[in-house]
C-alpha cells in the first residue's frame, strides 16, 4: 500500500544568475494579454534561450523525479503557476487511484499535473490551444526530459469542435490547472468538458483555481451545463503551505481545489 503521506519537493537547477525558484511567483497580470502577445521568432527558433531547468523529486519511499524547463517568457503556458503545484500535490496525493486511469490535461502549457499523473501510471494525454504550437512545444520537452515518450500531445482549443477533439476515446480524469482565468472563457472550457463527459457520464474535472475576483463564479454556468462541483479542502491532501514541495508556490495566493462532474440529474 503506498503512503499517502509522502510528498514531492521542487528543487532549481542550472539557473541562470540572479533567478531562484521564488522568481517563478512573477507572473504577467492577464493571460490573456500574455496570449496575444508576439512571439518572436529567435525565441520560437532557440527554444532552449531563456530556458530555467527545474525538477520534483518525490519522497520519502517513492524515489521520482520529475523534470521540465520553463521559458522565461511572457507567455503565459511556459511556466508553472501556482495552481499547477497544488494539482499535483492533489495527484501525488491520490497516486493509489491513478495506474491505467485514461486521463487527459487540458491548457496544459508545462504540464506538471499530467506529467505527475503519468509518472503515477495513468494513461495521459497532454493538451493545449491548437494555435499555441510554442506550448504545445513545451509540453513536449516536458515528457521528453521525464522520459515518457507514451504520452500523446494533441491541440485542443476551447469551444471549438475539432477532429483532435472528436477522435479522443473516453477519459476517466480530466485535469485543469488555473485554466478558469478569463471569464470570457469559463464557458468555453465547460463546453469542451461537457462533450468529454458525455463520451464517459463518470468522468471528473480535477481543476484548481487561484481566486482573483470575489464577482467571478462558475455556478451558474455549471447549472447551464447540469455539472455540480465539489471544493476539496486543502488541508485534506497537504496542500494548505505557502511554500509546496520547496517551490515558494502557492505563496499568498488564494487557492481552491474543485471536482467537477455530472449532476446526479443527468446521469
Amino acid at each position: 500500500m503506498q503512503s499517502r503521506r509522502g510528498r514531492f519537493q521542487f528543487l532549481a537547477s542550472e539557473c541562470p544568475s540572479g533567478l531562484r525558484a521564488s522568481s517563478l511567483q512573477h507572473m504577467p497580470l492577464s493571460k490573456e494579454t500574455a496570449r496575444r502577445r508576439p512571439v518572436s521568432g529567435t525565441q520560437l527558433q532557440d527554444p532552449g534561450r531563456h530556458q530555467q531547468p527545474s525538477k520534483f523529486h518525490v519522497q520519502p519511499r517513492e524515489n521520482h523525479s520529475l523534470r521540465w524547463k520553463q521559458v522565461l517568457h511572457l507567455q503565459y503556458g511556459m511556466y508553472v503557476w501556482p495552481c499547477a503545484v497544488v494539482l499535483a500535490q492533489y495527484l501525488w496525493f491520490h497516486r493509489g487511484s491513478l495506474p491505467g486511469k485514461a486521463v487527459l490535461e487540458i491548457g496544459g502549457g508545462v504540464s506538471l499535473p499530467g506529467i505527475m499523473a503519468a509518472k503515477c501510471g495513468a494513461e495521459v494525454i497532454l493538451s493545449d490551444s491548437s494555435e499555441l504550437p510554442h506550448c504545445l512545444e513545451v509540453c513536449w520537452q516536458s515528457c521528453q526530459m521525464n522520459n515518457l515518450p507514451q504520452v500523446r500531445i494533441i491541440g485542443l482549443t476551447w469551444g471549438h469542435m475539432s477532429q483532435e477533439l472528436l477522435a479522443l476515446p473516453p477519459q476517466d480524469i480530466l485535469l485543469a490547472s488555473d485554466v478558469f482565468f478569463e471569464p470570457e472563457d469559463f464557458e468555453d472550457i465547460l463546453t469542451t468538458v461537457y462533450f468529454l463527459m458525455q463520451k464517459n457520464p463518470k468522468v471528473q474535472l480535477w481543476s484548481t483555481y487561484q481566486v482573483r475576483s470575489a464577482d467571478w463564479s462558475l455556478e451558474a454556468l455549471l447549472y447551464k451545463w447540469d455539472m455540480k462541483c465539489v471544493h476539496i479542502p486543502l488541508e485534506s491532501f497537504d496542500a494548505d503551505k505557502e511554500n509546496i514541495a520547496e517551490s515558494a508556490l502557492p505563496g499568498r495566493h488564494t487557492v481552491e481545489m474543485l471536482v467537477i462532474s455530472f449532476a446526479k440529474d443527468s446521469l
